[in-house]
């Protein structure tokens, strides 16, 4: 068995589907709850207020759950506490 046999495609018996198991939980989520949404609305005023201090303009996250990190409240505010990390320019010291 060559290298080239090992990296080839092997055609999917008849009948099966790419899925992930996330995939079937993304579908039966449950509406987040009134205390939820509040919990998620003081995790992005969080985050905002950390933004304004590091003065990022821009970031991309991704998460490994399947769930959007912008919807968990835990997930926004580690995004938060990471940019805190990252100070404004003028509160830096001089180099």
């Amino acid at each position: 068995m060559g290298l080239w046999s090992f990296f080839r495609k092997r055609p999917r018996a008849a009948g099966t589907l790419k899925s992930s198991p996330e995939a079937g939980a993304l579908e039966m989520r449950e509406p987040p709850t009134t205390e939820q949404l509040m919990d998620l609305d003081e995790a992005w005023a969080e985050l905002a207020a950390a933004q304004e201090a590091s003065e990022l303009t821009n970031f991309h996250a991704c998460t490994r759950t399947g769930q959007p990190w912008t919807e968990d409240p835990a997930a926004v505010r580690a995004v938060a506490a990471t940019l805190r990390e990252f100070p404004a320019a003028e509160a830096q010291p001089p180099r």
